[in-house]
């Protein structure tokens, strides 16, 4: 194989992932859980963009680089909104199981979607993520109708707790090889992956995100302002 085919190859393995939900439902907190392996106990609304690439690997061969983008500050009507949504592989609809509100939203997150890819032949994957579940004792959104959700929208489904890091990793590979059209293995599912601080880039502007960014290290993150 050339060069030029082996670019192309992982080109094809970069999948864009960009998680979306309420204001407080936890996506950042998720995000930097993933990325840092670090929890923040106060809540900080993300301001413009967060950008990090994580590189996993699915079935012990498949090496895949996640673009995981975390729009936290972006509302329904954001003007960048679906600038942000345009080209993702995959979707984390988050929602906080404590608030009742962020999961009856959720439905408005994926008409949005729906909008944006309106004329491709296809939704890219998208997973309902329930969050918060170190809250079970003060849960306010029955699995049941989680579950009804997904099973309206053919969605993936998954939950996970961003303060204890419980699933976080799972939910991430469970995403990319659906996108991909792969099963995870024993010991994908039973794996931890090991996470590695990111490499800090301030940009000035959105116009400066890279769509198609060139092969990175383990791990790195961007925060766009």
């Amino acid at each position: 194989m050339s060069d030029s085919e082996d670019e192309s190859t992982d080109r094809e393995k970069q999948l864009k992932i960009v998680l979306l939900g309420d204001g407080a439902s936890g996506k950042t907190s998720l995000a930097t859980r993933y990325s840092q392996n670090q929890f923040g106990k106060q809540y900080q609304q993300t301001v413009g963009l967060d950008f990090f690439l994580q590189r996993i690997v699915i079935g012990g061969k498949s090496h895949v680089t996640l673009q995981v983008w975390d729009i936290g500050g972006q509302t329904l009507g954001g003007k960048m909104l679906e600038n942000y949504i345009y080209g993702a592989h995959g979707i984390l609809l988050v929602y906080d199981i404590t608030n009742y509100n962020s999961f009856e939203n959720v439905e408005d997150w994926f008409q949005k979607v729906k909008k944006v890819f309106s004329e491709a032949e296809s939704l890219p994957s998208i997973m309902l993520v329930g969050n918060k579940m170190d809250l079970e004792h003060i849960r306010a959104v029955k699995q049941d109708r989680h579950h009804k959700l997904c099973s309206e929208h053919n969605l993936l489904s998954h939950f996970v707790s961003a303060k204890t890091g419980d699933s976080i990793n799972l939910c991430f590979k469970k995403l990319a090889a659906d996108i991909l059209g792969l099963k995870l293995t024993k010991s994908d599912l039973e794996q931890t992956t090991q996470v590695v601080k990111a490499e800090i880039v301030n940009y000035s502007n959105s116009a400066s995100l890279p769509r198609h960014p060139a092969r990175q290290p383990r791990s790195s993150m961007c925060s766009v302002m």
